[in-house]
């Protein structure tokens, strides 16, 4: 299984980004899709998820109002769209894959990395 996570980058204060997440090796539609970001000295905290089916998804508080989750099941990706981001949203964000719809970090697959960096 390989997850590679594109579309990080620099941005203001304010500004938006959409991450990505191509996933291959894995039957796409069958795997709960996460999004986890961890920022230097931090623990990786979860962000959000999508059911393999794309009908159900899960946020954490911190972010809800702010990102929006979505899959392509033909494309074996999924998308983290980013808005009105803030500079505590820098961290490297991971895009994770398990059979499970969870929030914590037991995903069975992860991906490498983008690194988000928010200026002010």
């Amino acid at each position: 299984v390989q997850l590679q996570a594109s579309g990080g980058g620099l941005v203001q204060a304010g500004g938006s980004l959409r991450l990505s997440c191509a996933a291959s090796g894995l039957t796409f539609s069958s795997y709960v899709m996460g999004w986890f970001r961890q920022a230097p000295g931090k623990e990786r905290e979860f962000v959000v998820s999508i059911s393999g089916g794309g009908g159900s998804t899960r946020y954490s508080p911190s972010v809800k109002d702010r990102v929006t989750i979505s899959r392509d099941n033909a494309k074996n990706t999924v998308y983290l769209q980013m808005n009105s981001l803030k500079p505590e949203d820098t961290a490297v964000y991971y895009c994770a894959a398990d059979r499970r719809f969870l929030t914590s970090t037991s995903y069975a697959y992860w991906g490498q990395g983008t690194q988000v960096t928010v200026s002010s």
